[in-house]
């Protein structure tokens, strides 16, 4: 898959205005923002640049094969452990990361489901309302939902998002662009089952196109959004819009299968260059007026502390030591159910109803936590998935029978998602192992993470919610996954948090790192809170945000 032609080439011994590692959700938004303001931006991308034409339905490519996961030029392995004074062990998943991310121009936004929740009030401030949680790290935001609301917007109108207001939806300045995707099998069951409680169900939002918008076509329904590249162009990734459109300022090169190891500072302290291998496994260094690192949650702190000198000893912008700690995951909870009727739920997009009647935290209930529950078929929606997951519990896994349940399964069954929220606690950390290393040498990414028990407690409240509601939809047969502690996490929030003490936060609220002024980060470490388990809006809205900052400080020479 060759790379398109960069419009512009920069050369790496002289200094760009900004360097942003990562080309994701956030990445891309700032590489468009910072180049159409007329600044020089380079974005290195560990991964290549794929185009709709390189997107297949190839289940084994993308699930069992992890083309999109792997690093696509040497081993790069993981480690977890769920106790601090444990040895991670990069085998304890199954062989499966636990930071589950893409590797690809567009990041993860290639290849997520797109569903796309604001966040509420209460979220930034939840803090003050509730009162301290003992032993956690539990903070009130240094800004407001009405300080990022016309970013929620902005994000929803130049992207794309479809969808239209819930019963319970923050306030908003603008509709949304988008009328909502149709109305599918489980959302309709979903629908049933919850009007028949008393519960509120409403359309979900979501970053894939209802219509044609913007110059690109309307979603074809063909049921491969989870984990799969958008072959036509109607999931709003980056890729699919922002980057084009940075890359036709002219300003903006983005520079694929480089990988980052190392940010350098000079002597006066500020950083002047980022260190990476290129595509042929050379090192390579690019000269920087001023860094964005937007690699993720797991990526970003495993970079900064690689970055470690005897001016930063404990890792670069970690005069707080909080680099890499308080990650935070979203909880879920998966119900299955299968109905006597064809649902045939494999056919669009994953999601089209949530209820969100148990979002706030409601004392009553014993524990902290609030969340969203949604219908999909969730890895039952592709033929290979379905059938090495659930087609129920206790049935047989092979012969005569195990083809009739994966038969019936197939067109009759829904899954029930529960999103909930994850505490911020200082044991669940992204740090560097001290024995397993990269195929490069560089030291792997180990995560050790433990949910808190209220978290899995609300885990397990709306998975009962799920299995009320589809009972109640008439379904013949419900099974649960165990609430069980996680071990995977897609969600990597909270490592480099947002704050205005810089002896309890890594960057400030304009997301400049307290330690090094030119020196920026703005991806979902950045978070204070993890919201109810879809924050990639909101790391989007953040990211313009931020983008209107750096600029505002850049053309007043504060960079």
């Amino acid at each position: 898959m060759p790379a398109p032609e960069p419009a512009v080439r920069f050369p790496t011994r002289e200094p760009v205005d900004f360097v942003i590692v990562g080309s994701g959700a956030s990445g891309g938004i700032l590489a468009r923002e910072l180049s159409t303001a007329g600044f020089d931006v380079v974005v290195l991308e560990q991964g290549p640049y794929r185009t709709a034409a390189d997107f297949s339905h190839d289940e084994m490519v993308n699930f069992i094969q992890g083309e999109m996961t792997s690093h696509p030029g040497w081993n790069d392995p993981q480690t977890f452990r769920d106790d601090p004074d444990a040895v991670a062990d990069a085998n304890a998943n199954g062989g499966l990361p636990p930071a589950l991310y893409a590797r690809t121009v567009g990041g993860a936004s290639v290849h997520f489901s797109g569903n796309y929740w604001r966040m509420r009030p209460l979220d930034f401030k939840e803090r003050s309302l509730l009162g301290p949680m003992s032993g956690t790290g539990f903070a009130d935001w240094p800004i407001s939902y009405d300080e990022l609301e016309p970013y929620y917007t902005r994000v929803e109108w130049e992207i794309g998002v479809s969808g239209e207001p819930g019963p319970f939806d923050p306030p908003r300045s603008k509709p949304y662009p988008l009328p909502p995707m149709p109305v599918k099998s489980s959302g309709v069951l979903l629908e049933k089952g919850a009007r028949a409680l008393g519960l509120h169900p409403q359309a979900a939002p979501v970053a894939i196109l209802s219509q044609a918008y913007n110059g690109r076509p309307a979603c074809v329904h063909c049921g491969f959004c989870m984990g799969f590249g958008c072959e036509m162009n109607a999931k709003s990734s980056t890729l699919a819009t922002v980057l084009p459109q940075a890359e036709a300022t002219g300003r903006c090169e983005i520079r694929p299968l480089s990988t980052v190891y190392r940010v350098d500072t000079g002597d006066d302290g500020r950083v002047d260059q980022v260190r990476y291998y290129d595509a042929q496994g050379a090192e390579q260094a690019q000269k920087a007026r001023a860094v964005i690192l937007a690699a993720n949650g797991a990526e970003t702190p495993r970079l900064l502390l690689m970055s470690a000198s005897s001016a930063h000893p404990d890792g670069l912008a970690n005069s707080s030591g909080l680099v890499g700690k308080y990650l935070m995951g979203n909880g879920h909870s998966t119900l299955h159910a299968t109905f006597d009727e064809p649902v045939n739920d494999w056919k669009s997009i994953q999601v089209t109803r949530i209820i969100h009647d148990f979002y706030e935290t409601d004392p009553a209930r014993g524990h902290y936590g609030g969340g969203g529950i949604d219908a999909r078929p969730l890895l039952n929606a592709t033929p290979l998935m379905h059938a090495l997951t659930e087609t129920g519990m206790g049935t047989p896994r092979w012969g005569k029978d195990f083809r009739r349940d994966v038969d019936f399964g197939f067109s009759h069954h829904v899954a029930v998602l529960g999103s909930t929220t994850s505490v911020p606690l200082e044991r669940n950390s992204v740090s560097l192992d001290p024995t397993v290393t990269d195929d490069k040498g560089r030291p792997a990414l180990r995560v050790t993470y433990r949910d808190h028990d209220d978290d899995l407690a609300m885990m397990q409240f709306l998975q009962d919610r799920g299995e009320e509601i589809m009972d109640a939809a008439g379904a013949r047969r419900t099974w649960r996954e165990p609430v069980v502690p996680q071990t995977l996490l897609a969600h990597l929030l909270g490592t480099c948090r947002m704050g205005n003490d810089p002896a309890t936060s890594v960057v400030d609220a304009a997301h400049r790192s307290h330690d090094v002024p030119n020196l920026f980060i703005c991806d979902g470490s950045s978070l204070v809170s993890s919201g109810r388990g879809q924050p990639t809006l909101t790391i989007q809205a953040l990211a313009f945000r931020a983008a209107d900052k750096i600029i505002e400080a850049a053309r007043n020479n504060e960079i």
